[in-house]
């Protein structure tokens, strides 16, 4: 199914091209929140018959508008309905809790035409999880169908004893309504007559409606609000049409993805079907949003901070200390048939909290967001070194605890993803290669902060740590052989030897010394792991590679920025703009230039692979083209020591770059970068942050 996806916090809404919800669809379309689908049938009809769908669009992140018309009709030879006579605009939005369903019919009949428009709407307040198909359950009971003059109620009682209700409403007379859901309006317009129509589909989850107000006014505040997060975000020009398509892309839709639980907006990880706080998804994306917009940083690392693990809990992999993975709101995680409320079962997550703290406290300065996450980094640091380390032997590692938990809980978490050269899978516990970079940078990040605090034995005593790790990883990660990291170390501290772009991440942390970041850098480019349009997940050749596969051997735009942005840091700029400019060309081959969740690892011939469902829009595949900017400027600011690291590179096909009002320190920075000859021009247009810019030509070959 083609479909068509918006969303407003914790509210989105599925659909079919046409705008509809078929009924026990595979792909479960419907409107939900709180994991709870509020409307599973949706069917507009003119003259009791489908109309026929003329153009689809949700290029506008917020808004999505159909075009329909009526096919010709007939009955017993009398035509009823002269085919292309009425023109049919659906246009739907969410405000505030509320969807808004605005139709328009208009009549390009030479003659007045009467006809019937109806909606059928159906509500079963099914769990995701039941509809995913993934668990079946206890659930509760629906309770009747209120009916009344404009509006019908649906009623549910869950098996959580949570009253749940979806109000569907609408704004002319109807001409009759039934108790199934059928709302008929009888239309007669003259020619070019238009008559509108206004739905509103309210969920309700306890006692309390969400206020719904005029739809020009829902729409206006709407538009308000995006306006105001263009204002807020950092702006880019680029003479690369492609990539600038990309780039405005992400960030509309990492604006779509933002959700506030009350401390903050944070991105939830993907729609449909993860639009949740996830641990590591959502800080990798407010990482990969600094440069835009941090305060999304903040409001992601307090919601994280808010679920950190309290207890020792096998049923949730819940441990103290710990960052969550996943939470859910459904019955089934309410009445703790499922272990998501919250589900602790992710390696990476707690070290990634703490990474993007350090990051966000070196871009902003804000050392107030430290000292009241202290006790939060204190127990994350302890939850690192007496869980994490589950052996003594300084590596991190993860082994599923819950029964319904998560096997592989890296972010290559499907079952298959972590596989010996001899195409066996590698057994628990493991110990993959990125986290222990992870590791290493949360340390190393975290050391710096207490420093500049005063508190010197914390931070001198976080740095042995790190360089400890550092040493062992060198001794017991490097493949000699191959020269190149292991994918893992499993159970019996044996390396997991496939060759795969895990590795590439520990780049960004600093953990490798210049001439291994190298090697890494050039293997990541070469043919095995370089499709043309992305590095792969699996190099080319490797017992487990497969293009097609989730985490063997397509490729991750996410996966990608992460090493792109590694790759800069270490002044392997060259190998950084070959992988942007290959999923800049890979953006062509997708819908709105949208950068998917994951593609097919094909070799970069024609088209990129689509990969059959792959989330869209994803947040962290949204944020990849943020990390390009950063990148092709080789910005790292350090407002702890007042200085801003710039090392630009842009990749073939660019030569120009400005970027302004990015947020740093006390104030902003704005600058341009322009290819000259043989090297790159930066010229500061305005710095305002307090630091001094630290600038290291890259020079390249045309």
């Amino acid at each position: 199914m083609n479909y068509r996806v918006i969303k407003e916090n914790d509210l989105f809404l599925l659909t079919d091209e046409k705008g509809n919800i078929p009924k026990n669809h595979p792909y479960g379309p419907g409107l939900y929140t709180k994991d709870t689908r509020f409307l599973s049938k949706l069917d507009l009809k003119i003259n009791d018959v489908e109309p026929i769908l003329l153009s689809s669009e949700a290029d506008e992140n917020y808004v999505a508008e159909m075009i329909l018309t009526n096919p010709h009709i007939e009955e017993n030879g009398e035509v009823q309905l002269w085919r292309e006579s009425i023109e049919l605009k659906r246009k739907r939005f969410i405000y505030s809790g509320v969807c808004y369903e605005v139709i328009t019919a208009k009549n390009y009949n030479p003659k007045r035409t009467s006809f019937d428009l109806s909606l059928h709407v159906e509500a079963d307040f099914t769990d995701m999880f039941i509809v995913r198909g993934f668990q079946k359950g206890i659930v509760g009971k629906e309770t009747g169908t209120l009916l009344e003059a404009d509006r019908l109620t649906f009623q549910y009682i869950g098996s959580d004893n949570i009253r749940r209700q979806s109000i569907v409403a609408w704004n002319e007379k109807a001409t009759q309504t039934t108790e199934a859901g059928d709302v008929h309006f009888s239309l007669s317009l003259d020619h070019q007559e238009e008559k509108t129509i206004v739905f509103t589909f309210t969920p309700v989850t306890g006692e309390e409606a969400p206020a719904v107000c005029c739809h020009e006014e829902a729409l206006l505040k709407l538009k308000s609000s995006y306006e105001t997060w263009k204002q807020e975000t950092t702006k880019v020009e680029s003479d690369d049409q492609t990539f600038q398509r990309l780039l405005d892309r992400g960030i509309g839709d990492l604006r779509v993805l933002l959700t506030d639980l009350g401390y903050g907006k944070f991105p939830v990880a993907g729609l449909p079907w993860f639009g949740v706080p996830f641990g590591r998804d959502s800080l990798i994306a407010a990482l990969q949003m600094l440069p835009f917009n941090p305060e999304v940083a903040k409001g992601t690392l307090l919601t994280m901070a808010s679920k950190q693990g309290q207890n020792k809990d096998s049923w949730r992999d819940e441990e103290p200390g710990k960052i969550m993975h996943e939470i859910r709101f459904g019955e089934l995680a309410n009445t703790n048939q499922i272990p998501f409320a919250p589900y602790y079962g992710t390696i990476d997550a707690t070290p990634l909290f703490l990474v993007l703290l350090s990051e966000y406290v070196k871009w902003t300065g804000d050392l107030a967001l430290f000292k009241e996450l202290e006790r939060n980094v204190e127990r994350a640091l302890m939850w690192i070194d007496q869980y994490g380390d589950r052996n003594g032997d300084q590596f991190v590692e993860y082994h599923q605890e819950s029964s319904k938990g998560i096997a592989n809980q890296g972010w290559k978490d499907s079952g298959d993803s972590v596989v010996h050269r001899d195409g066996s899978f590698g057994e628990t516990p493991i110990a993959l290669s990125e986290v222990q970079g992870y590791v290493f940078q949360a340390k190393e990040g975290i050391a710096e902060v207490y420093k500049v605090l005063g508190n010197i034995e914390m931070s001198d005593q976080l740095r042995i740590e790190a360089n400890e790790l550092k040493n062992q990883f060198e001794r017991e990660f490097w493949m000699e052989d191959v020269q190149f990291y292991a994918l893992a170390l499993d159970k019996n501290k044996e390396q997991v030897g496939t060759i795969t772009s895990n590795p590439g991440h520990v780049l960004l942390s600093g953990m490798l010394n210049e001439k291994k970041a190298e090697i890494v850098s050039n293997m990541l480019t070469s043919e095995k792991m370089f499709s043309g349009y992305g590095i792969r997940t699996m190099g080319k050749g490797e017992a487990g590679y497969n293009p097609m596969s989730y985490h063997n051997g397509t490729v991750w735009p996410h996966d990608n920025s992460m090493i792109i942005l590694g790759m800069s840091k270490m002044k392997n700029q060259q190998q950084a703009a070959t992988v942007m400019k290959g999923l800049i060309n890979s953006a062509d081959s997708f819908e709105y230039d949208r950068l998917p969740e994951l593609f097919c690892g094909y070799d970069a011939v024609g088209k990129a692979v689509k990969y059959p469902v792959a989330c869209s829009p994803q947040a962290w595949a949204a944020g990849t083209p943020m990390v390009f900017v950063q990148a092709m400027l080789g910005l790292f600011p350090n407002c702890l020591n007042n200085q801003i690291e710039l090392s630009p590179y842009l990749p073939e096909g660019m030569n120009k770059l400005k970027v302004e009002n990015m947020r740093i320190g006390e104030g902003t920075l704005s600058l341009q970068l322009k290819r000259e000859n043989e090297s790159f021009k930066i010229s500061i247009l305005e710095n305002t942050t307090g630091c001094d810019i630290v600038e290291s030509i890259v020079s390249h070959q045309i």
